[in-house]
This record gives C-alpha cells, structure tokens and sequence, in this order.
C-alpha cells in the first residue's frame, strides 16, 4: 500500500511540473507578478481619504494633445496659431531671466510661480500653456509642479487620473523625488501631481525637505525651466511660502474682473527679491485669430529699483 502511494505522489508531482513548464512555455512573456503580485512597501502604505483615488502606474502620462489642440491651449502641431505666438513672447522673457545676465541678481532664477489673485482667473491655465510652449524649445526642458495642493487642477486640466505627487513624497520617509516625477508624451516635458491632501500642507510645504527639494529643482539640471501652479495668492498662505522659493512670478489677472486693489495686494505678497510679471487672460481685445492675451509686462518690482 505504501509503495502505491509513493508512486501516485510522484506520478502528480511530474504532472504538475509537466503543467508548470507548459503553461510557461505557451506565455512566455507573462511575468509572475501579474497573477500574484507582490505589492512594494511603499503601495502597501495606508493611503486614508485619498486611498481610492491612486492606482499604480508607472511613471508616465500620455496627454490627450489633440484634446487640448481643441480647447485653445498652445499647440504642438505643425499649424501656427495665434496663442502658440503669445506664449513664445512671454516665455522669451522667462527663459532670459532664468539664465541670463538678471539671472544672477534672481534667487533661483529658473523657478517660476503662477498664481493669481483669487481663484478661476486662469493661472492653470497658463501654467500649462507655459509649460507646453517652453517644453517645445531645442535646449530646454520643462518641469510642471501643481503645488495647488488645495485645489489641484493641473492633471484635471490635462484629463488625467489623480496620481501620487509633490505632498506623498513630502510625507515620505524614504522614497526618491523620481518616483512622483512623471515623463509624458511631449518629450521635454514632466509632471509633478499635487497628490493627497493634508491639513498640514502649509507647514509640510515650508518645510526643509521642501527647501532641498526646490534647490535640487534649481540646480540639477542646468537647461531646466520650472514651472508651479500655486494657489491664488490672497488669503492662502501656501501661496506666500512658495513665493520665498521662486525667483520668478507670473501674476495672472483677468480682464474685466481683478480689481486693481487686489492684483497689489498680490505683489506685495510675493517675495519683493523676485522678479514679477503679469498676464492679461480673457482679453476683450480679442485679435481675428482668437488670441486670449491682451499684454505682457515684465520686470523688477518697482519698490527694488
């Protein structure tokens, strides 16, 4: 009896090994973890609230351009537009700043805030229009931070699903900033999400960790632009804190409806060191074109010359 079933043990043991090489052999490029994955340390963190909102993915957003070709942002096709000529003026006088002769005046001079003074006056909106715009220069790349981290709308803006981001990696003991750097479809362009929230994000932002974080922004790549959309500038102190990191801030105002009292109180915010510039969205001297920009002025505050 022992002998029986000695042998009907070994007789399964070469079926089932016969199965394994088999199944193998017939999806040869099927890896082990799709079946049984064995989650990192990291994704197997409690998330809380934000939990359901992130799904692992690997490092890299595919933007729907002919979406955004189609709601008016800046293009990355071959046609010239209208918005594509308006941005490559402002951009002229971010990409100087950043690293020519006032670059050396400018604390971080190849950091650039935008932000307004309240909300839905469009700052998103020219951050990314930005970022695309200089994304498409021959010796540059582009960097676009959301440190909205209250209202995050750059992946929104974009139609892309909530990813880990800037606040996850500041509330991270171990983790590397690459891990919630994002390449996309443009080339020379990456994406930093907002990523959860947290009641302490003004703290968490003004932080060491976030001051090492923004000189490595500054410094590791020499042909780098950043750009970050901040929240509106009145009465969010995030705004104020990010503003003692950046040499450079776009102020973006909208016609017809910031008041004047407003876009000075927004100046007065900011770091007085930094260089300021504005721009007018949703102009009424709308060009045959369709363009969305009336001006552009750039320069030191006034109070430092």
């Amino acid at each position: 009896m022992k002998s029986t079933i000695e042998k009907a043990l070994q007789k399964q043991k070469e079926a089932q090994s016969v199965s394994g090489e088999v199944s193998s052999s017939e999806l040869p490029n099927q890896k082990i973890q799709e079946t049984t994955p064995a989650p990192k340390d990291h994704e197997s963190q409690v998330l809380g609230d934000n939990e359901k909102l992130f799904t692992p993915v690997e490092n890299f957003f595919d933007i729907d351009l002919a979406r955004l070709d189609e709601l008016g942002f800046v293009t990355t096709s071959d046609n010239r537009r209208r918005i594509n000529e308006e941005y490559r003026e402002i951009k002229r006088k971010l990409i100087l700043n950043a690293f020519g002769p006032l670059s050396s005046t400018l604390n971080n001079s190849n950091i650039i805030m935008v932000t307004s003074a309240r909300p839905s006056e469009g700052k998103t909106f020219t951050a990314v229009n930005l970022a695309l715009s200089i994304a498409a220069e021959q010796d540059k790349t582009v960097l676009l931070v959301d440190a909205d981290v209250l209202k995050p709308n750059v992946l929104r803006t974009l139609n892309l699903k909530p990813q880990k981001g800037l606040m996850d990696y500041l509330l991270s003991e171990s983790e590397p900033l690459s891990q919630f750097i994002y390449k996309t479809n443009v080339d020379k362009l990456r994406v930093i999400p907002a990523g959860s929230s947290h009641h302490l994000s003004t703290e968490l932002l003004a932080s060491s960790i976030m001051q090492e974080t923004v000189n490595e922004f500054s410094t590791r790549y020499p042909d780098r632009i950043v750009i970050i959309d901040t929240p509106p500038i009145i009465g969010i102190n995030e705004s104020a804190v990010l503003a003692s990191f950046a040499g450079q801030a776009v102020v973006v105002v909208e016609e017809g409806t910031s008041k004047l009292r407003d876009i000075q109180t927004s100046v007065e915010r900011l770091n007085q060191d930094m260089a300021v510039g504005f721009v007018v969205n949703k102009s009424i001297n709308i060009s045959e074109s369709g363009g969305y920009y009336g001006y552009y002025y750039y320069g030191h505050n006034p109070d430092k010359e």
